[in-house]
């Protein structure tokens, strides 16, 4: 389980779950710096800046990564593994929506989006309407900060401020959602922070709003590190932060629910309607050359799935 959540803990974008967004954004915005980016997102770097985190905004200071090799290579080394990562996740879900709208889907919800910022840089065809689902306070933060900067959605973007362990179902409805239409659907960065019955309840959910022809992309939770190697590095990164100046307020592992009793999400599925296809989070970044060997690295069921699907 999770040793900081409750069941109806909140948050806003600097706080708990929230703040994770931030460091998914900083990561963005460093690979869309880098001299040859896998992905292009312009927002991230905005977004980030002013979400008031302390140490993701650090993340944007290019020489921060020098100073943390000079005192430990491989945490250097681990951060642009999951650097790498988030780039590469950022690319394979970019793609499914790709793929979804050039099969003439025009109807989009994101799950728990976050600062996520696809309604806004991704080339969607006319007619297309991008729902985003997620805390109120977490939406009002993305949409104040884009605004303010003259950024606009590419396609018709309605904002569903609710927590997924509510009625957002009728929220979703409410907001114009049309549950006969085909839809493409996105739960990034997002399972792991559900217990197994919800991710169950969530996913039972999106299958009842499902028409045929709907498709849906996940990243699976994955399996947690042994409670040793999860240790040794939080007491590097630890004493890094210390050593830089970093104030480290929170550690992610602590808002996860480890549950053992998860079910598989290709499986779950393949089971209920769907016809599913996953591609493991290691075998698409050797495939896109961003892999880095670092010690955490060789715990390979400690990686996520990227699971996509088509409702029969």
């Amino acid at each position: 389980m999770s040793a900081l959540r409750t069941h109806d803990d909140t948050w806003d974008i600097a706080t708990s779950v929230g703040s994770t967004a931030v460091m998914v954004a900083a990561a963005r915005a460093s690979e869309t710096a880098s001299a040859d980016p896998l992905i292009n997102d312009p927002y991230a770097k905005l977004l980030v800046a002013g979400a008031g985190t302390g140490i993701w905004e650090m993340l944007l200071d290019d020489t921060l990564v020098d100073k943390v090799e000079a005192l430990d290579a491989e945490v250097a080394a681990v951060y642009h593994h999951m650097r790498n990562y988030q780039a590469v996740r950022t690319h394979f879900f970019d793609a499914f929506f790709v793929d979804a709208v050039a099969a003439g889907i025009r109807q989009v919800v994101i799950l728990a989006s976050g600062l996520d910022s696809r309604a806004y840089r991704l080339d969607w065809p006319a007619g297309t309407t991008v729902y985003e689902i997620d805390q109120p306070k977490v939406l009002a933060y993305k949409e104040q900060t884009l605004t303010a900067n003259d950024v606009t959605p590419a396609a018709e973007r309605r904002a569903v401020a609710i927590d997924l362990r509510q009625d957002w179902p009728a929220a979703l409805t409410a907001a114009g959602f049309d549950p006969a239409a085909p839809t493409a659907w996105l739960a990034e960065g997002l399972l792991m922070y559900l217990p197994a019955e919800g991710q169950d309840r969530l996913f039972d959910q999106i299958t009842a709003l499902s028409a045929p022809g709907s498709r849906i992309a996940a990243e699976t939770a994955g399996n947690h590190r042994s409670d040793e190697r999860r240790q040794q590095m939080s007491e590097r990164f630890k004493k890094i932060a210390e050593t830089i100046g970093l104030e480290q307020t929170i550690d992610i592992q602590d808002l996860i629910y480890q549950d053992e009793d998860r079910a598989p999400v290709r499986a779950w599925l393949d089971e209920h309607g769907w016809q599913a296809a996953s591609q493991p989070s290691t075998a698409e970044m050797r495939r896109l050359n961003r892999w880095v060997d670092v010690s955490v690295t060789d715990d390979a069921d400690a990686f996520s799935e990227f699971v996509t699907a088509v409702r029969s």
